[in-house]
């Protein structure tokens, strides 16, 4: 909706609220005029309801005043007589115009003290769950936010199963553009599995004063600029949807507004210089290990290696045996009932799984193996004598593509070389040709919603000749640490800072094997309640949370029979 669509939504409204409640303010001793003035009819009417004027905050925030307004029209009909159980549930039912019927009344009822207002089961159970809902979905929205890692684009520095603690308001809260939402989810309702917003209408990007800027190397949560992913490296027409009910995901951003970012051979250098990561960023690059008698996965585990698969040759598959160990697959070689050849993760086939099938299986000890690695892993593994050699792979032939961005021919970039790029900042002019153009298309159309046509000589933005362009708001390069298994800006280009999300700061638990089902998970001690950022060594802040615990409730029980006592 554009701004003058707005205007004229809060004007209809002001007069549907007037038309409702004007004898109703008259019967309660104020004057009819005053149910039309926008913001003071509100605090009259929470005057007249004997609500707290600061109520009048809840209703300019998106999501939460719809729950307020259930409130409001349940209070409305019971101060002015009506008590039932139906009354309440026709209020909510007809989204507050049953209040209408009572307006038009002959002489309109007000009950003026508020202890003749019986309170029934209904309004107390709606009460206690829109207030709870209320201050969850506050929190939520505007101060911390749970989330789950779900994929290793960040392994090692963040691990698939760590539950984390978003931070909205380090970066600036941002108040949700979808006001018709379901709260305390993100785009689907569980369990119904149903999309749970409404597309229209939809709020203008706001976002609340910061306290801190998006920092080189800062770990971030972030609407996924690109549409809305359904499998990860498949080039497809994804789902649209809005700007706060995108997927949300969390990179490292290495470049921010204003740098000069090149990848050179998988390493990042910003404005030429290359770049220096934190203590805790385990950042991993492929590489490829050879060793004439076999590269053994069972060193590599003692190693503390993981990210490396592992074939097996099964003699005597069958299809009952096969559907058994498939969940244990990540891919397979089918030839002869007496060749199947099986691709596992590190962790291989359950030793118990496979002697209840009878299988006769072997580990294929390969020559060369691929694995990820941090650099610190590549050197340790370097010095085993049982290793030949270990070298890093990186993507040296450029090529025209469309795969890596800005994802036109000619460019020849590819994940591990690309630039150098200017990453746009706000307020910056830039010198627009059909050679660059598709560096900045997307800014210009889809993030600043601007009209673009070019031909062979002109580029045309809303229908004028450009040969520069201003950017309206800053950019911003996000990356995984897990190089080869992350899509990130190499892929999709820039994040809008309207896409920004949070910040992320504590791992308030941490599971290991959360996607293998709850038989296999456990949890990571020292990992939980510890910090996401900060210098030195990991440490787990949960011992002393259970002693403060322990201290409060001790505190309690020894007040309390400290009162029985005094009884």
């Amino acid at each position: 909706m554009s701004e003058i669509q707005w205007i004229v939504f809060a004007l209809v409204i002001q007069v549907v609220h007037f038309l409702g409640t004007w004898k109703l303010y008259k019967s309660a001793g104020e004057a009819p005029w005053k149910a039309i003035v926008p913001i003071y009819n509100v605090i009259i009417l929470l005057k007249i309801i004997h609500r707290p004027k600061w109520w009048v905050f809840l209703l300019f925030l998106p999501v939460i005043n719809l729950m307020i307004f259930m409130v409001l029209w349940i209070d409305i009909v019971k101060f002015f007589g009506k008590n039932k159980i139906i009354d309440e549930v026709l209020a909510v039912a007809s989204f507050g115009f049953y209040i209408y019927t009572i307006n038009y009344q002959k002489t309109p009822k007000y009950i003026s003290d508020k202890k003749l207002i019986s309170r029934s089961i209904f309004s107390e159970t709606i009460g206690s769950i829109v207030f709870a809902i209320v201050a969850a979905t506050f929190v939520h929205n505007y101060f911390f936010q749970p989330y789950i890692i779900p994929t290793g684009s960040l392994e090692k520095s963040l691990l698939i199963g760590d539950f984390l603690f978003v931070s909205k308001f380090h970066y600036g809260a941002r108040i949700p553009t979808t006001p018709l939402s379901f709260p305390m989810v993100h785009d689907t309702i569980p369990l119904l599995k149903t999309r749970s917003y409404l597309n229209y209408p939809q709020l203008p990007y706001l976002r609340l004063p910061r306290f801190q800027k998006i920092k080189r190397n800062d770990i971030v949560v972030f609407n996924w600029p690109a549409d809305t992913v359904r499998r990860f490296f498949v080039k497809e027409t994804g789902v649209k949807k809005p700007l706060d009910k995108k997927s949300n995901y969390v990179k490292r951003c290495l470049g921010i507004a204003g740098d000069t970012l090149e990848i050179i051979d998988g390493f990042v250098h910003i404005n030429g210089v290359k770049n220096i990561l934190p203590e805790r960023a385990k950042v991993q690059y492929n590489f490829k290990a050879h060793s004439n008698k076999g590269v053994s996965s069972r060193k590599l585990i003692d190693l503390g290696i993981k990210d490396f698969y592992r074939t097996f040759r099964i003699e005597n598959i069958t299809q009952s045996s096969y559907e058994k160990i498939a969940p244990y697959l990540v891919g397979s070689q089918r030839g002869r009932q007496d060749n199947f050849l099986a691709i596992t993760r590190h962790t291989g086939l359950p030793i118990d799984l496979v002697r209840s099938l009878g299988l006769r299986v072997r580990e294929i000890l390969e020559k060369t193996k691929d694995l990820n690695l941090t650099i610190n892993e590549a050197e340790k593994i370097e010095k085993q004598n049982w290793i030949d050699s270990i070298v890093q792979r990186n993507q040296k032939n450029k090529t025209p593509n469309s795969f890596v961005f800005p994802n036109k021919i000619p460019f020849d970039w590819n994940q591990d070389n690309l630039g150098p790029i200017v990453i746009p900042k706000a307020g910056v002019t830039v010198n627009l040709d059909l050679n660059n153009l598709p560096l900045y298309k997307k800014i210009i159309t889809d993030y600043e919603k601007n009209k673009l046509n070019a031909d062979d000589n002109n580029i045309l933005i809303n229908g004028k000749k450009s040969t520069q362009y201003t950017f309206e708001m800053d950019y911003y390069w996000m990356m995984g640490d897990n190089r080869h298994r992350s899509e990130d800006s190499r892929f999709w280009g820039f994040v809008p800072e309207n896409h920004i999300v949070g910040k992320p700061v504590l791992i308030w638990f941490s599971i290991d094997g959360i996607n293998d089902g709850i038989r296999n998970w456990k949890v990571r001690w020292d990992r939980v309640f510890s910090t996401v950022g900060g210098s030195g060594k990991r440490v787990s802040y949960f011992p002393y949370f259970v002693i403060i615990i322990l201290i409060w409730q001790g505190n309690v029980y020894y007040r309390k029979r400290k009162s029985k006592k005094q009884g």
